[in-house]
């Protein structure tokens, strides 16, 4: 028998200042859009999508990730959104916890 799960989820901790417009995801842990600002030292960037087997779906798509226990808040609202997620469980990011697929095969004794 072989068993698999889904990916796991990290504790997010560090809020990182994200800002898009509005065709930008929701998710903490990774934006993609075309009008992303943001702090390059504190994200994982991908400008080309296509070269990291990701969809663009526009010419000018850049992808970001959140580093270590980050997570992405937009200036608006900011501290709410801080308060709330912090120490959360988080997934979407780059993590190994992540990006790992538990599998395990199994096999009866004898």
């Amino acid at each position: 028998m072989v068993l698999a799960t889904d990916h796991g989820t990290i504790r997010v901790e560090n809020p990182v200042r994200v800002v898009g417009d509005k065709n930008t995801n929701a998710n903490l842990r990774y934006k993609l859009g075309k009008n992303l600002s943001y702090n390059p030292k504190e994200v994982f960037e991908i400008h080309d999508p296509a070269k990291a087997g990701l969809p663009s779906p526009n010419l000018s798509t850049k992808y970001i990730f959140a580093l270590n226990e980050d997570f992405f808040a937009y200036p608006n609202n900011y501290n709410y959104y801080v308060t709330y997620y912090k120490n959360t469980f988080q997934h979407g990011g780059i993590s190994m916890e992540e990006m790992m697929i538990p599998v395990v095969t199994m096999e009866p004794k004898g």
